[in-house]
């Protein structure tokens, strides 16, 4: 290996804390990034990672080297870039996180147009509604809808998400339509569960500009927003979900907006991803290109 690739083994290693991990996802044998590392601790002279049976991690001289390698990685793919024709485009593979359902509802049918203008970029496409961790499984980048906790990544907030209250009218038929929220002492819910840790999320709305929240009575709950969906048009209680999630529905009739002037505040919406000074070009087009498919197809 050359000394970038050592780099790279180096600084998979140090972001999955596994030689196992790193092996799997840079596609070679265990035994050959253990041999990495070794030539690179005898080259630097130094030891640079803390191996213990259950987890591998960067010593003092590590952290430090690890941080030097990110930078001369992304160096060298800038200055191969550097003379050629500008119509070359960026290459490589990338790995995502995005929510469930917006991985299913806007990302899926806007991909296709991100991969034929960059035909030289792969995208490992992952949609879950739990938090990953980017360093330890080795995400670029990822989407999250919510406030976030500090997390040391760089965030790109790309704008909110609109939230409305949505019934089925069969159950506004059984239930009658409420008016509004002290209306809802008289009413079922679909109650959501945090899927990370299972606290059951308040309804809420802004009134005098202020945060108002209350816990609606309900029969089911559920932990994901595929079957809160699910739910609320089976008629099993009233939800609050992101407008484009329901826009659809809202449309065919099979659900119907209620209390509109009483919504909870909308949802931020932020791309993570670490090292901004060391961003490859490819996910910075593929950033740009998300920014602007979220604003169009989610925030409308």
């Amino acid at each position: 290996m050359d000394r970038i690739e050592l780099f790279k083994v180096f600084a998979r290693v140090v972001e999955s804390g596994s030689f196992t991990k790193a092996a799997t996802t840079l596609g070679l044998p265990r035994s050959s990034i253990s041999a990495a590392i070794q030539t690179l601790e005898g080259r630097v002279g130094a030891r640079l990672l803390s191996r213990t049976t259950r987890k591998v991690a960067p010593t003092q001289d590590g952290h430090a080297f690890y941080e030097r390698c990110l930078r001369a990685i992304a160096d060298v793919e800038e200055i191969e870039n550097l003379f050629r024709d500008d119509g070359v485009l960026p290459s490589g593979r990338i790995r995502i996180d995005v929510p469930g359902r917006i991985g299913r509802l806007i990302l899926a049918p806007a991909l296709p147009e991100f991969l034929a203008r960059f035909p030289e970029i792969d995208v490992d496409f992952g949609s879950t509604d739990r938090a990953v961790n980017l360093i330890e499984e080795n995400i670029d980048c990822v989407l999250r809808v919510g406030p976030l906790a500090d997390s040391g990544l760089i965030a790109r907030h790309v704008g909110a998400l609109r939230l409305i209250n949505v019934a089925s009218p069969a159950y506004l038929a059984r239930h009658g339509t409420p008016r509004h929220p002290d209306d809802l002492a008289a009413h079922l819910a679909v109650n959501y569960a945090s899927p990370s840790n299972g606290r059951i999320v308040p309804w809420e709305w802004i009134a005098d500009g202020a945060a108002k929240t209350c816990t609606p009575r309900a029969r089911v709950t559920v932990n994901s927003a595929e079957a809160y969906i699910a739910c609320c048009l089976a008629g099993l209680g009233l939800i609050q979900i992101p407008a484009y999630d329901v826009r659809d529905h809202l449309a065919s009739g099979a659900l119907v907006e209620v209390m509109p002037n009483f919504c909870a505040a909308p949802m931020p919406m932020t791309l993570l991803y670490p090292h901004r000074q060391h961003l490859s070009h490819r996910l910075r087009v593929f950033i740009d290109w998300l920014e602007g498919v979220l604003r169009r197809d989610a925030l409308t």
